[in-house]
């Protein structure tokens, strides 16, 4: 008798859903298509020349031990020099704190694995990366959703959700916000890691964007307030409420799939476990290429390029928003990053209105992908990164006069 898979499924695939980015990114992958949508780098900017470069180097002088396993913590030369680079930020650690990931999805993955169990309960910002959301959801967690404004997570509304709900962690992105495009700031920073020392709740502090930053002043990271609040350790090991993690992805190229988390050793060690369990370790090859690619200091001059890439792309999108979408709409100004948010007029819906843009080759993600509850009808996410200029002013053009039609059907 054949397999009927339907009954065989696990409870927890019920709440598993496709990705609404990567469906879309089915329709964007299309030449004439100009796509708003992928929250992805500018290929462009890889560094090829120096990741061939690594590659040749790595395999000639460490082949073998490249292409063999390795151990689950990650390469310890690129460990030691995440810990360097953090150092720069305030982030004080060694490497038995850090273990790199398979991107920082897996990351995301690890720390649910580690801390979930069916029905508890995660706080998110509303909205939220849509990624976490997918991988929360398939460890059955609840959500307690709160929202952002142009200082980012309101923490007025965070305590009180907390005293509500006896959250298991709280998920922040605190710096140029995926979708949200907002940066959380230092008052309220120092507020929402006091809230979780007050209370007991860990924090996970995603930072996938942190050193994209185009103007303002570099934030302290909540893990940094959380060490000092807890009386960090002067031998430099790790201390505080919260787990932090980040990605190569952003600034050398998302397809090496090389993140890292940032945690107190006990927590690294259940992580560890975690990850034997999943993929033994990350390539060993990835790793000590990045290695290569990033110990000679070339990865600071690289990320300087990047950074006036990406804002002269934002800048282009600001005023192409200023120039063509109608009064009633607004948006955000992110400082950095990739993304901006867009609130729609009453009457606009994102649902429809993505089909109205793919049918005039353009492209976005729709707001309700990024909220635990289906919110967000009202609401969209642009990326500025992949398009140029040109393509920029076109596609906003087309936008503006899809979402100014609607507008009128709704009057």
């Amino acid at each position: 008798m054949a397999t009927s898979w339907e009954y065989r499924y696990a409870q927890r695939t019920k709440g598993m859903k496709s990705s609404v980015v990567r469906e879309i990114l089915k329709v964007t992958s299309q030449p004439d298509v100009i796509s708003f949508a992928g929250g992805m780098p500018a290929p462009e900017l890889f560094p090829l020349k120096e990741i061939e470069e690594a590659c040749v180097k790595v395999l000639r002088e460490h082949g073998a031990s490249a292409l063999q396993y390795s151990i689950s913590e990650g390469y310890v030369p690129l460990r030691e020099f995440i810990v360097q680079k953090m150092g720069r930020y305030g982030i004080v650690a060694n490497v038995d704190n850090v273990l790199i990931t398979t991107g920082s999805q897996q990351a995301l993955d690890l720390v649910s694995r580690v801390l979930l169990d069916p029905g508890d309960v995660i706080i998110v910002e509303a909205p939220t990366f849509v990624g976490a959301l997918q991988t929360f959801t398939a460890y059955q967690a609840s959500y307690a959703s709160v929202p952002l404004d142009d200082d980012g997570m309101m923490v007025d509304v965070l305590e009180q959700k907390i005293v509500e709900t006896h959250p298991k962690f709280m998920y922040v992105l605190p710096n140029f916000h995926n979708p949200g495009g907002v940066t959380l700031s230092s008052e309220r920073r120092e507020r929402v890691v006091a809230l979780a020392h007050q209370y007991g709740v860990p924090i996970l502090e995603d930072d996938p964007y942190g050193e994209l930053r185009f103007e303002g002043e570099h934030l302290e990271p909540l893990v940094v307030i959380s060490s000092k609040q807890n009386g960090g350790d002067p031998a430099g090991y790790f201390k505080g409420d919260v787990i932090y993690m980040s990605t190569f992805s952003k600034t050398l190229a998302p397809g090496l799939r090389l993140g890292w988390v940032v945690a107190p050793v006990e927590v690294i060690g259940k992580l560890v476990q975690a990850k034997q369990g999943a993929d033994l370790h990350t390539s060993s090859f990835d790793q000590m290429m990045a290695y290569e690619v990033v110990s000679g200091g070339f990865l600071d001059e690289h990320v300087k390029e990047i950074r006036e890439v990406y804002r002269q792309r934002r800048d282009a999108m600001l005023a192409a928003l200023d120039e063509h979408f109608p009064d009633g709409v607004t948006w955000t100004h992110p400082q950095g990053g990739l993304f901006l948010w867009v609130g729609l007029p009453e009457g606009v819906d994102c649902l429809e209105l993505i089909q109205d843009a793919i049918e005039q080759k353009v492209a976005f993600v729709p707001g309700t992908a990024f909220y635990a509850d289906g919110r967000g009808h009202d609401t969209l996410r642009l990326t500025f990164a992949t398009c140029s200029a040109d393509m920029i002013q076109e596609g906003i053009k087309r936008l503006g006069n899809l979402i100014g039609r609607r507008m009128k059907r709704a009057a």
